[in-house]
């Protein structure tokens, strides 16, 4: 028989990984009602399993030469943002791509520490829509209700492509880690990101051919700057190929696999690169690392949010809140689909910002509470002072680049307020501006900077501290616009820095001073004058 929990609380978040604690912790620091709805026995679970082999690719950078907190998250990729200056991933582990069960222990421990509302062994099955709110019931046919749903459950169902005979193949998710069960075998790897490749290089000693394969180009961490593209630690497999190791990259498209009464696998593939070639090639194994996807299958269907990118992601308002379904919000690595493949939203150390930025969303909407700000004097020097101490401290504008920035709102005649940590497309909803003039600070790679190789010396780059080439920057570097009535006004590019200092006083700090000078002069006379 069903029980119903009556409460009704303010928030039900589904998910007790990083962004579900996150936000967690954030809600009860704000007095609100809420709980934590997670289906393992303990917080992080994901990462009980996730990465298979066990190497985060999240840096853990201890030794940073400073004592500043906040310009050390800016190599903590790990932590999640805690008012005790103790509570650090750092801590935990001082390896640089530290062991996945360290970050478990620590979500155990940060769950632990703040005596987070959280519902154990409690799977969310059925999600309903009524007129106060919503309601969740879990495999024990209890009901959970709240005025608002927070879902950061994650990616958690493959993305299993649709090719014939796929469902014959390993999936990464429960395919054998060790690498004595694929002694002198010929493996197919379909894939080729992080997971294709780390689990690649796991078989490179003991497989006789590995292939990995997938229609896209392989691209490069270090050279888009989104670092859920393959990372460096996990590339030594492309050595073996470039080098004449029996292993290869196949450009195209897998059309079907045929599992033989013998084992063997035939495996039809197209070669994009060779006139779309079609060859059959055979395998003794073939594991299917194509990524995961979001699961909506618990919704009813009044209350399921649109998909959107192959249907991998809900979509999103600025506002991290599903674009048809009021009151249905996301967390963690589900925001990325406001960045996705641009930025970090889909990483800890992104989201944790973008976690931190929709409690005060929340905060704003539903409880009068309005976004936190600092009044300073309306003036270019003030202002260019604010600005430039934020751009050489601020971890949350170098994580969440391009995405999540400063706002600076100007209105004729009173006090400037500054803003921080504001999402860029939420500030120009104009909820924080009402109609006034602003300014937006956000550090941000220059255009096309994932068009050239970085290590090729022939190509020519942007002179360091050079202000008159600084809008051609193609390293990070501070950025600030000038909105009003909509519409984009001014911009300036603050040089780049190889130590990333933007504080010179003539290079930094008097261009930025006169571009304020410049814009302040453009608003809109005060009222009655």
């Amino acid at each position: 028989m069903n029980s119903t929990h009556s409460e009704r609380l303010d928030y039900l978040v589904v998910g007790a990984g990083p962004a579900g604690l996150q936000l967690g912790q954030l809600l009860q620091a704000a007095g609100h009602g809420y709980r934590i709805l997670e289906s393992g026995h303990a917080p992080g679970t994901f990462f009980g399993t996730f990465p298979r082999h066990r190497k985060l690719i999240s840096i853990n950078k201890v030794y940073n030469g400073t004592d500043d907190p906040e310009l050390n998250l800016r190599m903590d990729w790990n932590s999640l943002l805690s008012p005790d200056p103790h509570l650090l991933f750092s801590r935990y582990s001082k390896r640089y791509f530290p062991h996945a069960d360290d970050l478990v222990r620590y979500l155990a421990d940060f769950a632990e520490a703040f005596k987070l509302d959280i519902a154990y062994d409690t799977r969310a099955e059925r999600i309903q829509r009524d007129e106060d709110g919503f309601t969740v019931t879990d495999q024990h046919g209890h009901e959970h209700r709240a005025r608002r749903l927070v879902v950061a459950t994650g990616l958690t169902r493959p993305n299993t492509p649709d090719i014939p005979g796929i469902e014959t193949a390993d999936d990464y998710s429960v395919v054998s880690v060790d690498p004595e069960d694929f002694i002198g075998r010929r493996v197919l790897i379909i894939g080729k990101g992080n997971s294709a490749l780390e689990t690649a290089d796991n078989l490179v000693e003991t497989a006789a051919v590995i292939h990995v394969a997938g229609p896209h180009s392989v691209r490069m961490a270090w050279n888009s700057h989104y670092v859920g593209h393959l990372r460096a630690v996990n590339n030594n497999f492309l050595d073996t190929y470039q080098l004449k190791s029996q292993n290869a990259l196949l450009d195209g498209n897998v059309l079907s696999v045929e599992k033989d009464p013998d084992g063997m696998y035939r495996v039809r593939f197209s070669f994009s690169r060779a006139d779309e070639v079609v060859k059959e090639l055979r395998y003794d194994r073939v594991i299917v690392c194509t990524g995961f996807r979001f699961d909506a299958s618990v919704f009813d269907p009044e209350c399921s949010p649109a998909l959107v990118i192959d249907d991998r992601f809900a979509a999103l308002s600025p506002a991290y809140e599903s674009v048809n379904v009021p009151g249905l919000y996301f967390a963690g690595t589900l925001m990325q689909q406001r960045d996705f493949k641009k930025s970090t939203g889909g990483f800890i150390h992104g989201f944790r910002y973008a976690v931190r930025a929709l409690s005060r969303i929340l905060d704003e909407r539903h409880h009068e509470q309005p976004w936190p700000h600092r009044q300073l004097e309306s003036d270019p020097a003030a202002l260019a002072d604010a600005v430039v101490a934020r751009v050489n401290r601020s971890s949350a504008l170098w994580q969440q680049f391009g995405v999540i920035g400063d706002l600076i709102v100007t209105p004729p005649g009173e006090p400037a307020r500054y803003h921080e940590e504001v999402p860029i497309a939420y500030a120009h909803e104009r909820q924080l501006t009402d109609d006034n003039d602003y300014f937006t600070v956000t550090l941000e790679y220059g255009p096309d900077h994932d068009k050239v190789d970085p290590f090729d010396i022939t190509v020519r780059r942007t002179a360091q501290n050079s202000v008159d080439d600084a809008f051609d920057a193609a390293y990070l570097h501070p950025v600030i616009r000038h909105h009003g009535g909509g519409e984009l006004l001014g911009t300036h590019h603050m040089a780049e820095n190889l130590e990333n200092h933007w504080d010179d006083p003539e290079v930094h700090y008097a261009p930025l001073a006169a571009f304020f000078a410049r814009e302040l002069d453009r608003r809109p006379a005060p009222a009655g004058r």
